[in-house]
């Protein structure tokens, strides 16, 4: 009998290096739609600015190569959590917008998401809450990768994140989502739970690349999706935020490829200081 074996989770030193490039070039299109990311702007607009960007770069849009999704960024817009297509809509004033971005360079990929709420709320609240949902899901991440630095197994990433989540309030985990391993594929595995899972998942050794995702809700974690087939919204309307980037594990360390600093800004209050992939 023929066995097939899988392919390793693990990347060589070479590959390491050749995922920060990729990185990078996703991190500067995300920069570039946050500055734009303003009322009036349409998200088709935003979409073309980061194609821009990703292509100047030397890159390839990822999410292009995805068969049937034709557009760079997913942008996804108060209640919807993942994966809106941009087109018309216009960005209004108070609207916390999830902005997921990816590029290939050299046939590696980089994946990264960012939530920002748009200034200029005419409701206080909605525009305080708003503004706390966008930060858990953010300081849940980072303590998510800041695990990543020590942990011993993949699924202890999950815990990390879902004690921050439950410690803030009464948000919700989406957990029809995860985050993945990212590479020469932008999805590939092994899963990256956001909450507390059975068995221990993978060991944590160098040559792990993964993405860490966390989706966080202002009420139901339950999502359906739209008529397009793609636009992921909560089921009771409630708002959604998004956070992700694309973390190395090398013989020193670790290195967020998604972040020009490595994740240093970040993870410093946390206690890890990021090393650059040699």
């Amino acid at each position: 009998m023929i066995r097939f074996s899988r392919p390793s989770i693990y990347k060589s030193p070479d590959e390491l290096r050749a995922m920060v490039r990729p990185g990078v070039l996703t991190e500067a299109a995300l920069v570039a739609v946050r500055a734009a990311l303003q009322p009036g702007a349409t998200t088709g607009q935003l979409d073309a600015i980061a194609e821009r960007v990703i292509r100047e770069g030397g890159g390839i849009p990822n999410f292009q190569l995805v068969p049937g999704y034709r557009h760079t960024l997913c942008v996804s817009v108060n209640d919807e959590i993942v994966h809106g297509i941009p087109g018309d809509r216009v960005v209004e004033p108070g609207d916390i917008v999830s902005v997921d971005a990816g590029a290939e360079v050299d046939g590696w990929n980089g994946d990264s998401a960012i939530t920002v709420v748009v200034p200029g709320d005419a409701d206080p609240e909605r525009a305080r809450v708003r503004a706390a949902l966008r930060d858990v899901t953010e300081r849940s991440m980072w303590h998510g990768i800041a695990a990543l630095a020590s942990v011993r197994h993949l699924n202890e990433v999950g815990a990390a994140i879902e004690d921050v989540v439950d410690a803030d309030g009464e948000w919700g985990i989406v957990e029809d989502f995860t985050g993945h391993g990212i590479g020469r594929s932008m999805h590939e595995d092994p899963p990256v739970f956001n909450y507390r899972v059975r068995g221990n998942g993978p060991a944590v050794k160098p040559g792990l690349v993964v993405a860490i995702e966390p989706m966080v809700t202002a009420g139901s974690i339950d999502g359906s999706t739209d008529a397009d087939e793609w636009t992921v919204r909560t089921v009771d309307g409630s708002d959604a935020a998004h956070w992700e980037h694309s973390v190395a594990v090398h013989e020193g360390g670790i290195w967020v490829l998604t972040a020009s600093d490595g994740g240093a800004s970040a993870l410093a209050p946390l206690g890890v200081r990021p090393v650059p992939v040699a």
